[in-house]
């Protein structure tokens, strides 16, 4: 995304129509403009995005059981606080710096404003030869570095979401720790940081494999080596299931993931200072929002058709797959193709959720059916309806699925045959809020409540 991302923000400093009176049509702003429209685009995307982490919490709360529901809430606002600092001190160099069609960045820890922001900031007086060489580079430096850190904790948090309700806090905090400043960032650098992938022509536009997927992957294996909740399945391979403990609140997190998620493509534009990048955002906008759309009406049908009801949690899903579909490419195609793809993208996520169960693969919310399946279609869906390379395409998802696998379950392991990961059967059993955190999200529903 990033490019990469400064390569793609750079033409901002040319052709913005002025609209003001009297200018000619073809009149350009200055170049101080475009890198203040670059700046606010990075900004208010970044904050959109960042809103995405209340959405997770409202989502995963909602649908795990309320004995455990305050300890999903602290993961969420934890898990989004270790990815910010991790990738501060070691993941955005690592993701970026100095890649040049390889494997990875640098590890050099840190990453601050540029000296020539630097000198702007620590000056009395905001000389034109202070502001010149801040202005050239397009945008200001950690407008980017907030941009890219709010996409870093939405892959933690699609693992918070299947591993819920029998995983350990502090084991996931470490699994985080190492998930957002190694392992993201190298297999970002690949694409999005101009590495090997770039040069071969992988596209991901925000992040359907280089986000969801990668966080789905590290799900599913964590998933499996974790083992189901007791009393999941039963010794036949039937489905016990375990309903959530409020639709409301799951499905007031998914609008506020639906909102946060204009932010997460549109912002990919990565630019706002032409009249081309704002024409190319509101397309985004607009393919973003109706591949929703045709997800939830989607996973609607399909449900219906397969178990005869229309499942709120499957629906809810359905929209959340259309927007991961999309994804990969919202920058190219008509909204009728991106209904096509956000309405397959609902049919998966419900086809996928029977496919999961019937490998005893315990998916709480429905994360992989979503991130995982979803965005390995939406990547390859660009290689079908946007023109891009399919076998480019095809080796993206492989190679960092393959990478993602491997690096995961050793961290994975490593967590399990040393400190554990999995809470004890009666822990599980009293519910983690009470057996971790000492405190219920719902006290007046408990025990000894003097409720009937």
């Amino acid at each position: 995304m990033k490019l990469t991302k400064s390569l793609i923000a750079l033409p901002a400093l040319a052709a913005f129509a002025l609209i003001a009176s009297g200018a000619p049509a073809h009149a350009e702003v200055e170049s101080e403009t475009a890198f203040v429209f670059n700046t606010f685009s990075f900004l208010i995307h970044g904050a959109l995005v960042m809103w995405m982490a209340a959405g997770f919490a409202m989502l995963e709360a909602g649908l795990v059981r309320t004995k455990n529901t305050g300890t999903i809430c602290l993961k969420n606002i934890a898990l989004y606080s270790m990815a910010c600092i991790m990738y501060y001190l070691i993941g955005y160099n690592l993701m970026y710096t100095n890649v040049d069609g390889g494997f990875m960045g640098t590890f050099s820890i840190f990453y601050n404003p540029s000296d020539a922001e630097a000198a702007l900031l620590g000056a009395e007086e905001k000389t034109v030869e202070l502001i010149t060489p801040v202005v050239e580079n397009g945008y200001a430096v950690m407008s980017d570095w907030f941009f890219q850190v709010v996409f870093v904790a939405t892959a933690a948090s699609v693992v918070s979401g299947t591993v819920a309700e029998r995983m350990k806090l502090w084991p996931f905090m470490v699994f985080t720790m190492v998930l957002t400043a190694i392992i993201y960032p190298i297999t970002g650098s690949w694409a999005w940081g101009g590495g090997w992938l770039a040069e071969m022509g992988f596209k991901d536009f925000a992040g359907s494999t280089l986000v969801h997927s990668v966080g789905g992957w590290a799900a599913l294996t964590g998933a499996i080596l974790l083992g189901a909740r007791k009393g999941k399945y039963n010794a036949d391979g039937t489905v016990n299931p375990i309903p959530g403990s409020n639709l409301p609140l799951a499905t007031l997190g998914t609008f506020i993931l639906w909102f946060g998620w204009f932010g997460f493509n549109g912002g990919s534009q990565l630019a706002l200072g032409s009249a081309a990048d704002a024409v190319a955002i509101a397309n985004v906008y607009a393919n973003t929002n109706i591949a929703a759309c045709a997800g939830i009406v989607a996973a609607m049908l399909a449900s219906q058709l397969m178990f005869k009801k229309v499942d709120l949690s499957m629906s809810l899903n359905g929209a959340l797959a259309g927007l991961v579909a999309i994804t990969a490419g919202p920058d190219v195609p008509t909204p009728l193709s991106a209904i096509i793809i956000g309405g397959v993208g609902g049919v998966l996520a419900v086809v996928a959720v029977p496919f999961f169960d019937k490998l005893k693969v315990d998916d709480v919310v429905g994360a992989l059916s979503v991130h995982l399946v979803n965005g390995i279609w939406g990547t390859i869906a660009v290689g079908i309806f946007d023109g891009g390379d399919i076998v480019a395409q095809i080796v993206g998802v492989l190679s960092i699925g393959a990478f993602t696998v491997v690096t995961t379950t050793i961290v994975w392991a490593a967590l399990k045959f040393t400190v554990g990961i999995r809470v004890t059967d009666e822990e599980e059993f009293q519910g983690q809020d009470k057996a971790e955190l000492g405190m219920e999200a719902y006290p007046e529903f408990g025990a000894g409540s003097g409720r009937l």
